[in-house]
């Protein structure tokens, strides 16, 4: 079996870095899903794809699957640049966008 280890990227929802902190394994999908020919829902035989474990670390998430003979893919964060702007850039003369109102 495969899992993959990973520090999840904030949705776009969020404006701050909760759930994003820690180290999740999941398990690689193992089937198919399939789509229900009656209602059109996608569904699956593999209930390990429900089952998500966090850890504070790498290492820990780590030893966890060698220690249960999991083969695992880590899979590293890509660092955030945020961009730093103020609220008078947006009515500074010859900003780069055209003023919409």
């Amino acid at each position: 079996m495969a899992v993959r280890i990973y520090k999840p990227a904030k949705t776009a929802m969020q404006s701050g870095q909760g759930r994003t902190r820690d180290w999740i394994l999941e398990y690689e999908p193992a089937a198919p899903r399939q789509i229900d020919p009656l209602m059109g829902w996608t569904s699956s035989t593999d209930t390990r794809q429900q089952v998500t474990l966090a850890f504070e670390s790498k290492e820990e998430a780590i030893q966890y699957a060698t220690r249960n003979g999991l083969a695992y893919t880590v899979i590293e964060p890509t660092p955030r640049k945020p961009l730093r702007k103020a609220y008078a850039d947006n009515f500074k003369f010859g900003r780069p966008d055209n003023w919409t109102h």
